[in-house]
């Protein structure tokens, strides 16, 4: 007879015991439309952070820059430079214009007194329906102004710097009584041209440029809406610097 303490046990199970790790289900793969449609999502979110923080393609409506940008072309613009850079003078730059520049309005009146020298009063260039039969008269460029600024966005390159006593005889930049070297200025049509009478490509009298604020020029003189007509602009209205095009592929390049 078997005793109670030998009675016949199970066999412990071959399993061990303890706790089990659970099985991993398999994870849910996300559907190729869904990756293509996030990839793109981001691929958008990063060019309007690069547009709006660093480089912003724009593209020449106008001939006003003939013949260093000619209409149509493309360049890319340096935000970080216009945002915290200090132009300088020779640098092409895509800007806000005044409110007056859609009608090519000054900030004063003709005969309106301006600056700090007491007297000193705008002698404005008559508008087209106002011209007299003597073109040779003195004129002043738009020395102020109007208040603000458009949306639209012009490119011009910088000639007048804060404090500068500036004129401009046949399209040329006299700049503290010194005229400028200017080799960019287009040399077909222009105010040099003898056979032209363009009363825009002089303003003999001189104008003294605010402090913060910027005289600009379209290099194409005899063709360019630009601060004779609306004055210098304030630093907080560059965009960037212009310092490269990438289209058309013949003037792929730097500026």
């Amino acid at each position: 007879m078997s005793h109670p303490l030998f009675a016949d046990r199970k066999a412990p199970n071959s399993k061990k015991s303890g706790p089990q790790m659970p099985e991993e289900s398999p994870k849910k793969q996300m559907s190729p439309a869904v990756e293509t449609a996030m990839i793109v999502v981001v691929a958008i979110a990063f060019a309007f952070t690069i547009q709006y923080l660093l480089v912003k393609p724009y593209k020449i409506p106008s001939p006003s820059m003939v013949p260093t940008l000619d209409v149509g072309q493309r360049v890319l613009a340096n935000r970080i430079e216009g945002r915290f850079g200090t132009p300088e003078r020779g640098d092409v730059m895509v800007f806000n214009p005044p409110p007056g520049a859609e009608a090519q309005q000054c900030g004063i009146q003709n005969g309106e007194s301006f600056g700090p020298a007491p007297g000193t009063k705008y002698v404005a260039l008559p508008s087209i329906s106002e011209l007299p039969d003597d073109l040779s008269g003195d004129y002043m460029p738009c020395p102020v102004a109007t208040e603000g600024k458009q949306s639209q966005a012009f490119i011009k390159r910088v000639i007048g710097l804060p404090g500068d006593r500036l004129k401009i005889i046949k399209g040329h930049a006299y700049i503290n009584g010194k005229e400028l070297v200017e080799p960019y200025i287009n040399p077909d049509d222009s105010c040099d041209d003898s056979r032209t009478t363009a009363i825009t490509c002089t303003f003999s009298m001189e104008i003294k440029i605010p402090e913060g604020m910027y005289f600009m020029l379209g290099d194409n003189r005899n063709n360019s809406d630009d601060s004779r007509f609306w004055g210098p602009i304030p630093k907080e209205n560059m965009i960037g610097e212009a310092f490269a095009t990438y289209w058309p592929p013949n003037r792929i390049g730097g500026l």
